[in-house]
């Protein structure tokens, strides 16, 4: 079975970026990962957009090498204690990301 994400990273995480943004953030082990992971053919607006069902003009990705960290915000899909907000902490939506696999 490939390895996913969570399986290398230190940490993945979501959490809310204020009530129109949410921000994911991955946390690599080691610089192997963090080239593995950051790549733009592996992780990318395309990724985000299948992951998420947002749209790719909205998904923003931050990669910073020395902290071996890849950052992605989206806008929510709802406004952050919106009727319809599911999450309104943003807390579980790392899981997507997280259970991507790895390239070989």
């Amino acid at each position: 079975m490939p390895d996913t994400l969570q399986d290398r990273a230190v940490e993945v995480r979501s959490k809310n970026a204020g009530p129109f943004w949410i921000t994911l953030e991955v946390f690599l082990r080691d610089d192997a990962t963090y080239h593995l992971t950051a790549d733009e053919t592996f992780l990318n607006e395309d990724v985000i957009c299948t992951l998420y069902g947002v749209p790719p003009a909205g998904v923003q990705i931050f990669r910073i090498p020395a902290l071996r960290v890849v950052k992605i915000s989206f806008p929510r899909p709802v406004p952050q204690g919106s009727l319809h907000d599911r999450d309104i902490h943003a807390g579980q939506h790392h899981v997507p990301l997280a259970l991507l696999e790895l390239p070989q």
